[in-house]
């Protein structure tokens, strides 16, 4: 019996401790809900953690990573995992926690010296997984961050358009979007206390 087989034996018990290391990112009563509500509908970021934790155990199980698989697997879950704002090291440790996850359904095998090079090789794929997963938590956050300066910059216009409303009305300069930065904040002061006199 080689390594795939027993890890292929085990896999329920390895899944179910592989989304809990994922649900301790959580608060414990989000974490609670995430685990026991098997609704996809009612439940879509529980069901989608624990189908695509299933299928990445799958491909690192074959003998070659599919990358795109892999790639796309991950995406679902880092996707969520990103919105949280926590650090990438907490984010992406469900990961690296599935190498001791392993090695605990191994235990008596490790000890007798079984597999050593097939856990290596194994242990060399999540590794694979880790490095991956942490280039697409970056893309996903970048997104954040995009999506935030785009929104500061729409309010940002918003706020030079009424102000320069506001100035047609009273028969002020209009403000132009260089003054608004380049302008010192006492002056901006003396402009808004004018116009609301």
């Amino acid at each position: 019996m080689n390594l795939k087989s027993i890890l292929s034996e085990k896999r329920d018990s390895i899944l179910k401790n592989w989304f809990d290391t994922i649900l301790n990112t959580y608060h414990p009563d989000t974490a609670s809900f995430l685990k026991n509500q098997n609704d996809q509908f009612l439940n879509p970021v529980g069901s989608s953690f624990s189908r695509s934790m299933e299928r990445l155990l799958e491909e690192l199980l074959a003998d070659e990573l599919g990358i795109d698989k892999v790639e796309k697997y991950l995406e679902d879950i880092i996707k969520i995992l990103a919105l949280q704002g926590i650090a990438p090291s907490q984010s992406l440790s469900f990961i690296q926690e599935l190498k001791d996850i392993v090695r605990t359904e191994l235990k008596t095998e490790i000890i007798s010296g079984r597999f050593s090079d097939e856990l290596t090789v194994f242990e060399k794929k999540i590794d694979s997984l880790l490095m991956l997963s942490f280039d697409i938590y970056m893309k996903y956050r970048e997104k954040i961050y995009d999506l935030k300066a785009n929104d500061l910059r729409n309010m940002t216009s918003k706020l030079i358009e009424r102000a320069n409303r506001i100035f047609e009305i009273y028969g002020k300069e209009k403000f132009q979007s260089e003054d608004i930065v380049q302008v010192d904040s006492d002056r901006k002061l003396e402009k808004i206390k004018e116009v609301t006199k």
